[in-house]
Protein backbone atom coordinates (compact mmCIF):
# COMPACT_ATOMS: atom_id res chain seq x y z
CA UNK A 1 0.00 0.00 0.00
CA UNK A 2 1.11 3.40 -0.58
CA UNK A 3 2.81 5.71 2.61
CA UNK A 4 -0.09 8.25 3.64
CA UNK A 5 1.20 11.67 1.74
CA UNK A 6 0.17 13.50 4.69
CA UNK A 7 2.48 12.20 7.07
CA UNK A 8 6.63 12.61 7.62
CA UNK A 9 8.37 9.76 7.33
CA UNK A 10 9.61 9.28 10.97
CA UNK A 11 13.39 8.88 9.79
CA UNK A 12 12.98 12.14 8.18
CA UNK A 13 12.20 13.89 11.73
CA UNK A 14 15.05 12.09 13.27
CA UNK A 15 17.56 13.44 10.41
CA UNK A 16 15.54 17.21 10.90
CA UNK A 17 16.35 16.32 15.02
CA UNK A 18 19.93 15.69 14.68
CA UNK A 19 20.68 18.00 12.32
CA UNK A 20 19.72 20.95 14.83
CA UNK A 21 21.29 19.14 17.45
CA UNK A 22 24.52 19.36 15.93
CA UNK A 23 23.44 22.92 14.82
CA UNK A 24 23.52 23.79 18.60
CA UNK A 25 26.53 21.88 19.68
CA UNK A 26 28.62 23.52 17.05
CA UNK A 27 27.23 27.45 17.89
CA UNK A 28 27.63 26.40 21.67
CA UNK A 29 31.24 25.33 20.85
CA UNK A 30 32.22 28.23 18.80
CA UNK A 31 30.14 30.14 21.97
CA UNK A 32 32.68 29.28 24.25
CA UNK A 33 35.86 28.89 22.04
CA UNK A 34 35.80 32.16 20.28
CA UNK A 35 36.48 34.16 23.82
CA UNK A 36 39.10 31.26 24.74
CA UNK A 37 40.71 32.07 21.27
CA UNK A 38 40.89 35.43 21.92
CA UNK A 39 41.93 35.93 25.32
CA UNK A 40 44.10 33.31 25.73
CA UNK A 41 45.61 32.05 22.44
CA UNK A 42 45.82 34.48 19.74
CA UNK A 43 47.35 37.10 21.98
CA UNK A 44 50.23 35.09 22.95
CA UNK A 45 50.93 33.41 18.93
CA UNK A 46 53.31 35.84 17.60
CA UNK A 47 53.90 35.72 14.09
CA UNK A 48 57.53 36.17 12.87
CA UNK A 49 56.82 37.53 9.22
CA UNK A 50 60.08 38.46 7.25
CA UNK A 51 59.12 41.76 4.31
CA UNK A 52 62.03 41.57 2.19
CA UNK A 53 62.71 45.36 0.67
CA UNK A 54 65.20 47.35 -1.62
CA UNK A 55 65.66 50.90 -0.65
CA UNK A 56 65.81 52.96 -3.57
CA UNK A 57 68.92 54.50 -1.90
CA UNK A 58 70.80 51.88 0.20
CA UNK A 59 74.31 51.39 -0.78
CA UNK A 60 75.74 48.19 -1.74
CA UNK A 61 77.51 47.88 1.43
CA UNK A 62 73.89 47.43 3.12
CA UNK A 63 72.42 44.68 1.27
CA UNK A 64 71.25 42.22 2.97
CA UNK A 65 71.21 43.96 6.33
CA UNK A 66 68.52 42.86 8.61
CA UNK A 67 66.06 45.40 10.67
CA UNK A 68 63.63 43.22 13.03
CA UNK A 69 60.64 45.49 14.41
CA UNK A 70 58.87 45.54 17.55
CA UNK A 71 55.99 47.38 18.49
CA UNK A 72 53.52 48.19 21.06
CA UNK A 73 54.89 45.91 24.11
CA UNK A 74 52.50 47.38 26.48
CA UNK A 75 54.09 45.51 29.25
CA UNK A 76 51.21 45.16 32.20
CA UNK A 77 50.61 42.79 35.29
CA UNK A 78 48.82 40.48 32.81
CA UNK A 79 51.73 39.87 30.42
CA UNK A 80 53.15 37.15 31.75
CA UNK A 81 57.41 37.52 31.95
CA UNK A 82 57.99 34.73 30.16
CA UNK A 83 56.16 35.86 27.32
CA UNK A 84 57.99 38.94 26.66
CA UNK A 85 61.25 37.23 27.24
CA UNK A 86 60.36 34.68 24.40
CA UNK A 87 59.46 37.84 22.15
CA UNK A 88 62.74 38.96 22.78
CA UNK A 89 64.30 35.21 22.17
CA UNK A 90 61.97 34.94 18.90
CA UNK A 91 63.71 38.18 18.00
CA UNK A 92 67.12 37.10 18.51
CA UNK A 93 66.77 34.08 16.63
CA UNK A 94 66.49 36.00 13.52
CA UNK A 95 69.95 37.12 13.64
CA UNK A 96 69.54 41.30 13.15
CA UNK A 97 71.56 43.65 12.27
CA UNK A 98 69.52 46.20 14.25
CA UNK A 99 66.24 46.05 16.50
CA UNK A 100 63.95 48.61 16.34
CA UNK A 101 61.00 49.21 18.86
CA UNK A 102 58.29 51.85 17.69
CA UNK A 103 56.87 53.36 20.84
CA UNK A 104 54.16 52.09 23.67
CA UNK A 105 57.13 50.13 25.71
CA UNK A 106 54.04 50.82 28.33
CA UNK A 107 50.26 51.31 29.09
CA UNK A 108 50.98 53.26 32.05
CA UNK A 109 52.84 53.81 35.29
CA UNK A 110 56.17 52.61 33.81
CA UNK A 111 58.57 52.65 36.85
CA UNK A 112 56.31 49.77 38.16
CA UNK A 113 57.24 47.83 35.08
CA UNK A 114 60.57 49.41 35.25
CA UNK A 115 62.71 46.28 36.46
CA UNK A 116 60.96 44.27 34.11
CA UNK A 117 61.38 45.84 31.26
CA UNK A 118 65.13 46.50 31.64
CA UNK A 119 65.89 42.60 32.26
CA UNK A 120 64.27 42.03 29.32
CA UNK A 121 65.65 44.32 26.76
CA UNK A 122 68.92 43.58 28.15
CA UNK A 123 68.83 40.17 26.05
CA UNK A 124 68.48 41.72 22.65
CA UNK A 125 71.58 40.47 20.28
CA UNK A 126 71.85 43.42 18.50
CA UNK A 127 71.98 47.17 18.94
CA UNK A 128 68.54 48.61 19.85
CA UNK A 129 66.73 51.88 19.31
CA UNK A 130 63.17 53.49 19.48
CA UNK A 131 60.92 56.02 20.00
CA UNK A 132 58.46 56.74 22.26
CA UNK A 133 54.77 56.31 21.49
CA UNK A 134 51.11 58.11 22.93
CA UNK A 135 51.21 55.43 26.19
CA UNK A 136 54.63 56.79 26.97
CA UNK A 137 53.58 59.91 26.88
CA UNK A 138 50.54 59.48 28.98
CA UNK A 139 52.55 57.69 31.59
CA UNK A 140 55.89 59.40 32.36
CA UNK A 141 58.12 59.81 29.48
CA UNK A 142 61.42 60.94 31.06
CA UNK A 143 60.80 57.37 33.06
CA UNK A 144 60.53 55.18 30.04
CA UNK A 145 63.65 56.70 28.51
CA UNK A 146 65.71 56.18 31.86
CA UNK A 147 64.25 52.74 31.82
CA UNK A 148 65.36 52.24 27.98
CA UNK A 149 68.76 53.24 28.96
CA UNK A 150 69.00 50.99 31.76
CA UNK A 151 68.04 48.17 29.27
CA UNK A 152 70.71 49.06 26.62
CA UNK A 153 68.24 50.77 24.01
CA UNK A 154 69.07 53.96 22.27
CA UNK A 155 66.00 56.37 22.73
CA UNK A 156 65.59 58.85 19.69
CA UNK A 157 63.67 61.82 20.24
CA UNK A 158 63.63 63.65 16.98
CA UNK A 159 67.05 62.29 16.40
CA UNK A 160 69.01 60.48 13.59
CA UNK A 161 71.35 57.45 14.42
CA UNK A 162 73.74 56.40 11.61
CA UNK A 163 75.27 52.98 11.41
CA UNK A 164 78.31 52.83 8.90
CA UNK A 165 79.86 50.05 6.79
CA UNK A 166 82.89 50.98 5.40
CA UNK A 167 82.22 54.29 3.61
CA UNK A 168 78.50 54.29 3.17
CA UNK A 169 75.93 55.23 5.57
CA UNK A 170 72.14 54.33 6.75
CA UNK A 171 70.11 56.54 8.49
CA UNK A 172 67.53 55.57 11.33
CA UNK A 173 65.79 59.19 12.03
CA UNK A 174 63.23 58.77 14.70
CA UNK A 175 60.44 61.19 16.21
CA UNK A 176 58.96 61.73 18.70
CA UNK A 177 55.35 61.13 19.37
CA UNK A 178 52.92 62.79 16.66
CA UNK A 179 49.91 62.39 18.93
CA UNK A 180 51.49 64.32 22.13
CA UNK A 181 52.47 67.02 19.48
CA UNK A 182 56.24 65.98 20.01
CA UNK A 183 57.32 65.18 16.70
CA UNK A 184 59.20 67.74 15.20
CA UNK A 185 60.31 66.77 11.45
CA UNK A 186 62.02 69.63 11.05
CA UNK A 187 64.92 69.29 13.22
CA UNK A 188 65.30 65.20 12.37
CA UNK A 189 65.63 67.21 9.12
CA UNK A 190 68.71 69.41 10.19
CA UNK A 191 70.35 66.11 11.68
CA UNK A 192 69.82 63.94 8.63
CA UNK A 193 73.10 63.39 6.16
CA UNK A 194 71.70 64.41 2.45
CA UNK A 195 73.42 61.02 1.24
CA UNK A 196 72.41 57.30 2.41
CA UNK A 197 68.88 55.58 2.75
CA UNK A 198 66.78 56.73 5.45
CA UNK A 199 64.37 55.04 7.49
CA UNK A 200 62.02 56.88 10.03
CA UNK A 201 60.93 55.36 13.19
CA UNK A 202 57.56 56.95 13.93
CA UNK A 203 54.55 55.68 16.52
CA UNK A 204 51.50 57.01 14.70
CA UNK A 205 51.54 55.62 11.11
CA UNK A 206 49.57 58.48 9.72
CA UNK A 207 52.63 60.53 9.40
CA UNK A 208 53.62 59.18 6.60
CA UNK A 209 51.51 62.13 4.71
CA UNK A 210 53.89 64.21 6.44
CA UNK A 211 57.10 62.12 6.20
CA UNK A 212 56.58 61.40 2.38
CA UNK A 213 56.25 65.28 1.80
CA UNK A 214 60.06 65.38 2.61
CA UNK A 215 61.07 62.87 -0.35
CA UNK A 216 64.00 62.18 1.95
CA UNK A 217 63.12 58.72 3.47
CA UNK A 218 62.75 55.01 1.76
CA UNK A 219 60.58 53.62 4.55
CA UNK A 220 58.95 54.72 7.47
CA UNK A 221 58.22 51.72 10.23
CA UNK A 222 55.66 52.15 12.91
CA UNK A 223 52.71 50.23 14.99
CA UNK A 224 50.02 52.31 17.46
CA UNK A 225 47.19 50.98 15.60
CA UNK A 226 47.68 46.98 16.46
CA UNK A 227 46.06 46.19 13.39
CA UNK A 228 42.70 47.11 14.83
CA UNK A 229 43.77 44.05 17.72
CA UNK A 230 40.33 42.94 16.16
CA UNK A 231 39.24 42.33 12.55
CA UNK A 232 36.74 40.77 11.25
CA UNK A 233 37.01 38.58 8.04
CA UNK A 234 36.49 40.20 4.88
CA UNK A 235 35.38 43.21 6.68
CA UNK A 236 38.78 44.10 8.77
CA UNK A 237 39.14 46.06 11.62
CA UNK A 238 35.94 48.36 13.18
CA UNK A 239 37.78 50.28 15.26
CA UNK A 240 41.32 52.44 14.98
CA UNK A 241 42.61 54.70 16.78
CA UNK A 242 43.34 58.19 15.75
CA UNK A 243 46.37 58.85 13.64
CA UNK A 244 46.53 55.36 12.56
CA UNK A 245 43.60 55.03 10.28
CA UNK A 246 44.74 55.30 7.11
CA UNK A 247 47.43 52.85 7.62
CA UNK A 248 46.33 50.70 10.10
CA UNK A 249 48.31 47.72 9.07
CA UNK A 250 50.95 45.72 6.94
CA UNK A 251 52.52 47.35 3.91
CA UNK A 252 51.71 50.83 1.94
CA UNK A 253 53.46 52.59 -0.85
CA UNK A 254 52.67 56.55 -0.71
CA UNK A 255 54.62 57.94 -3.54
CA UNK A 256 58.24 57.16 -3.18
CA UNK A 257 57.79 56.39 0.54
CA UNK A 258 57.59 52.36 1.74
CA UNK A 259 55.27 52.51 5.14
CA UNK A 260 54.94 49.65 7.31
CA UNK A 261 52.57 49.11 10.31
CA UNK A 262 53.85 46.52 12.66
CA UNK A 263 50.90 44.75 14.78
CA UNK A 264 52.73 44.79 17.50
CA UNK A 265 53.00 42.62 20.59
CA UNK A 266 50.71 43.64 23.51
CA UNK A 267 46.98 44.93 23.82
CA UNK A 268 45.03 47.93 25.39
CA UNK A 269 41.92 47.04 27.02
CA UNK A 270 40.10 45.22 26.00
CA UNK A 271 42.60 42.36 26.20
CA UNK A 272 41.61 40.29 22.95
CA UNK A 273 42.97 39.64 19.65
CA UNK A 274 41.05 38.23 17.24
CA UNK A 275 42.37 38.26 13.49
CA UNK A 276 45.37 39.98 14.38
CA UNK A 277 48.08 38.39 15.70
CA UNK A 278 51.24 39.94 17.89
CA UNK A 279 53.76 40.62 15.28
CA UNK A 280 57.87 40.56 15.18
CA UNK A 281 58.64 41.91 11.61
CA UNK A 282 61.89 41.09 10.05
CA UNK A 283 63.24 43.09 7.12
CA UNK A 284 65.64 42.17 4.67
CA UNK A 285 67.31 45.06 3.11
CA UNK A 286 68.14 45.12 -0.09
CA UNK A 287 70.12 47.19 -2.50
CA UNK A 288 68.63 48.19 -5.49
CA UNK A 289 70.43 46.34 -8.78
CA UNK A 290 71.66 48.31 -11.67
Amino acid sequence: MGQDSGQMPKRRILRGRGFRLWSLLILFVLALGLPVYGYKIEPYWVEVKTVPLVLPHLQPEFDGYRIVQLSDVHVVDQMPQSFLERVIEQTNQQQPDLVVITGDIVTSDPQRYASRIESAFKAFAAPTIAVLGNHDYWSDPGAVQQILQKGNVELLRNQVYTVERDQAQLHIAGVDDVWAGAADLDQVMTLLPKTGAAILLAHEPDFADVAVMTHRFDLELSGHAHGGQVAIPFVGAPVLPPHGKRYPIGQYQIEDLIQYTNRGIGMVSPRVRFGSRPEITVFQLSAPTA
